[in-house]
């Protein structure tokens, strides 16, 4: 895997791990994760207009990754209602790149090397470290989580697998984000029987921010897969839970322990070790 494809999927996580931020502070999560994936809808528009579109044979992958999508955003606001973000992130995140390697070899027959599964059980591990601390998230919490965890692998294993039929890896993605951006608040909006009201002032252009940023993120990681293996991508994008806990450290004030330490430390090293392999 280039130093450059690392880099850009390093840049997702930080992307990925800040948004997700915003979500778990938000008053109303679901109203908040609405109006991130329609402003990320909106402004792949123009960027989906003008470039090459994904092949006809990629179209019921976007379709299916995009209701996925639905179900990992309700699970994942169920599991932000009582859990901390520091525990719950952290079990989503974490259960994904082992899921997402073993969709790969049933699916699309990704074997990884002795170095890449080694930095995907690094990174796995290091983020379950993370998330079981002494004070972590209710058991409902936890099996939302892991719930959510398993959204994400498949969305990531369907997407990998569409985007290399697509033609254009950037016009699958931008395409992608467009009909999940919608789809999301459409059945958000239909559960609660209410349009979400337009944001205003700081926090409506924080929210909006964070979906054209969140947008960026995860198109880097469908376009990463089209270059490279799906666990691979997956586990470097997971290391956003390293991201997570030093702005708990160093923006929250949180108390770096042990645990968390160790956490980090095998994060980083399979990181480094997927980028070897």
């Amino acid at each position: 895997m280039s130093l450059l494809v690392v880099s850009l999927l390093l840049a997702s996580a930080l992307i990925h791990a800040g948004w997700n931020a915003i979500v778990k502070s938000g008053e109303d999560r679901l109203w908040s994760i609405s109006i991130i994936c329609l402003a990320g809808a909106l402004a792949a528009v123009p960027v989906a207009l003008v470039l090459e579109p994904p092949d006809a044979a990629s179209w019921p992958y976007i379709i299916m990754s995009s209701v996925l999508q639905i179900g990992y955003c309700l699970f994942l606001v169920r599991a932000y209602r009582d859990g901390e973000m520091a525990s719950v992130y952290p079990i989503a995140r974490g259960s994904a790149p082992l899921l997402v390697t073993l969709g790969a070899a049933l699916f699309a027959g990704e074997t990884p090397g002795l170095t890449g599964l080694s930095g995907i059980l690094f990174v796995s591990a290091g983020i379950m470290v993370l998330a079981f601390r002494n004070n972590g998230a209710d058991i409902k919490s936890v099996l939302a989580a892991l719930a959510a965890g398993l959204f994400i692998a498949s969305y990531m294993v369907v997407d990998g697998l569409g985007v290399r039929l697509a033609g254009s890896a950037a016009g699958y993605a931008a395409w992608q984000a467009v009909i999940a951006g919608l789809l999301i608040p459409l059945a958000i909006t239909g559960i609660r029987r209410q349009i979400p009201n337009m944001p205003r002032g700081k926090e409506g252009a924080k929210v909006i921010g964070a979906g054209i940023l969140a947008t960026l993120g995860y198109g880097i990681a469908v376009w990463a897969m089209s270059l490279t293996t799906m666990g691979g991508v997956s586990a470097i994008r997971e290391s956003s839970i390293l991201f997570a806990a030093l702005i708990g450290i160093f923006v929250l004030g949180e108390k770096m322990t042990v645990q968390k330490m160790t956490g980090a430390i095998a994060v980083t090293a399979g990181v480094v070790l997927l980028s070897l392999g």
